[in-house]
C-alpha cells in the first residue's frame, strides 16, 4: 500500500490555523467592505473569530430558537456588527403572531385589519431574516424583565404610536388582567404594568418640534406650521424617562415647502418663511438633537429613534403599473435593495448626519429597507377614516381610500420591535 504524505499545514496547530483564516477575513474587509448608513444602522466593526465560534457551541445548540446553527454560519444579533438592513423577507407558516387584533384589546381600529375584513393573512407569517446575523424572537417575559421599574416611552407620529401599540400587544397577554391598565389620552396614552412597576407610553408629538397641529390636526398641510427651534412644550413630559424612542418623517413629507417659524418674530405665525422639507427636517432635528445633548443623563436614559417608515403610495415603483397603491397587494418585493419614492434618500442623510454629531449615543432602529419590501401590510382599505369603517362603495375605491401609510397589527411593526427588542 502506498505511504500518505502528510501536508505541512497538518503540523500547525489549529489555533494558528484559525488567527491566520481571521486575519486575511479582516484584511478583506478592509478593502471591500463599504460603510455608510443607508446600508447599516450603525457602524460596522469585526468581531474577534473566536465570538463566531461561539455561535455554534452546544449551549447556544440548546437555546437556538429554531435557528440551526450548524447548518447556520451567521452570527447572533449585536448590533455594532451586524447590518439590519441587508437581508431578505422568508415565509414561514409555521410561525404564528403573538396576538391577534381580536386577542389585544388595545389596538386601534384603524390598525386592526382581519376584525375590518381583510380576507387573507400571508404577511402574517413573513420573518425577516438578516443576511450576517440572526434575530432572537421577541420574548414577552425577557422584554418586560428588560424594562422592570422603567419608563419606556414612544415619541413621534401615528406610526410609533403603531409601534407603541404593537410593543403593549406583544407583552400584555402575559400580564394577569388585575396586574395592568391602560389610560388612552388625547396626547399622552400610559400602559401599566404593575408587577414589573413599569410603564409603556406612548407622546404624541408628529413633528418632535413645535407645532399649530399638535393639538388640534390641522388637516390642510399649506396651513401647519413649525416652529423649528423649540421642543420646550413637549419635551417636559420626556423629562425622568428611562428608555426613549423616537420617530418623525411623515407629516413632513406633504411634497410641499413647510412653513417654519423661529428666533422671536414680531408678527408671530405671519413671520414664517417656507422651506424645503429636508432644510426645515434638518433645523428641527438639530433642535431635538440639542435638547438631547444638553439634558439626557447617559447613566439613567437610553434613547434610539427609529428611522422613517416607508409609504406606498406608486405602484409603478414595484413594477406592476396596472396596480392601485399597495391595494390587493399579497407578497413583498423581492428585487434585493428595491427603494421607492415613498422613501425620502436626503431625510436619512439628515438623520445620519445629526445623529452621528450627537455627543449622547443614540442607538438608530434602521428599520426602512426592510420595510421597504412590505407592500403586502398595509391597512390598504381594512381601515377607518374620519372615525368610520370604510364602506363597500370606499373600498371599491382603492385609488382614493387605500391606507398605504399605516400597517395592518399584528405586522411590521412587530418586526420593528423584534429589532428594538434584540438592542435591549
Amino acid at each position: 500500500m502506498g505511504t500518505l504524505i502528510k501536508s505541512p499545514l497538518s503540523k500547525l496547530p489549529f489555533s494558528i490555523i484559525t488567527i491566520s483564516i481571521c486575519a486575511f477575513a479582516f484584511i478583506g474587509l478592509l478593502y471591500t467592505e463599504r460603510i455608510s448608513f443607508l446600508s447599516s444602522s450603525t457602524i460596522f466593526t469585526l468581531s474577534p473569530c473566536a465570538e463566531r465560534a461561539l455561535a455554534t457551541s452546544k449551549d447556544k445548540i440548546a437555546d437556538s430558537n429554531d435557528v440551526n446553527y450548524l447548518a447556520d454560519d451567521r452570527f447572533e444579533f449585536d448590533p455594532n456588527e451586524c447590518s439590519i438592513t441587508s437581508g431578505k423577507w422568508r415565509f414561514n407558516s409555521s410561525i404564528e403572531p403573538l396576538y391577534t387584533d381580536t386577542s389585544c384589546p388595545y389596538l386601534d381600529r384603524q390598525v386592526s385589519c382581519v376584525k375590518n375584513g381583510r380576507p387573507d393573512s400571508d404577511y402574517h407569517h413573513w420573518e425577516w431574516q438578516p443576511d450576517d446575523c440572526y434575530l432572537p424572537r421577541f420574548d414577552p417575559k425577557v422584554a418586560l424583565e428588560k424594562i422592570r421599574g422603567k419608563r419606556l416611552m414612544f415619541v413621534g407620529d401615528s406610526l410609533q404610536r403603531g409601534q407603541w401599540q404593537s410593543f403593549v400587544c406583544l407583552v400584555e397577554f402575559i400580564i394577569p388582567t388585575d396586574q395592568k391598565s391602560m389610560r388612552r389620552g388625547r396626547v399622552h396614552s400610559t400602559f401599566k404594568a404593575k408587577e414589573y412597576n413599569a410603564t409603556i407610553e406612548f407622546y404624541w408629538a408628529p413633528f418632535l418640534v413645535e407645532s399649530n397641529s399638535d393639538l388640534k390636526i390641522v388637516g390642510d398641510p399649506k396651513q401647519r406650521i413649525l416652529r423649528v427651534d423649540s421642543v420646550t412644550k413637549h419635551a417636559k413630559h420626556w423629562l425622568g424617562v428611562d428608555i426613549l424612542v423616537f420617530n418623525t418623517y411623515v407629516w413632513w413629507m406633504s411634497g410641499l415647502k413647510i412653513k417654519s417659524l423661529w428666533g422671536s418674530f414680531a408678527n408671530g405665525e405671519d413671520g414664517s418663511e417656507e422651506l424645503d422639507a429636508s432644510v426645515s427636517y434638518r433645523i428641527g432635528l438639530k433642535t431635538w438633537a440639542n435638547w438631547v445633548d444638553t439634558t439626557i443623563n447617559t447613566k439613567k436614559t437610553r434613547v434610539f429613534f427609529t428611522t422613517m417608515s416607508p409609504t406606498h403610495q406608486r405602484s409603478a415603483d414595484w413594477n406592476n403599473k396596472g396596480g392601485m397603491k399597495c391595494y390587493n397587494e399579497t407578497k413583498p418585493v423581492m428585487k434585493k435593495r428595491h427603494w421607492g419614492t415613498g422613501s425620502d434618500k436626503r431625510i436619512m442623510k439628515v438623520v445620519a448626519d445629526v445623529v452621528g454629531k450627537m455627543k449622547v449615543p443614540v442607538s438608530l432602529i434602521n428599520i426602512t429597507q426592510l420595510s421597504e419590501y412590505r407592500i403586502d401590510a398595509h391597512a390598504s382599505v381594512y381601515t377607518e377614516t374620519g372615525g368610520k369603517l370604510l364602506t363597500d362603495e370606499q373600498k371599491a375605491d382603492p385609488l382614493r381610500n387605500a391606507d398605504c401609510i399605516h400597517w395592518c397589527l399584528p405586522g411590521v411593526p412587530d418586526t420593528w420591535n423584534q429589532i428594538f427588542f434584540a438592542h435591549l
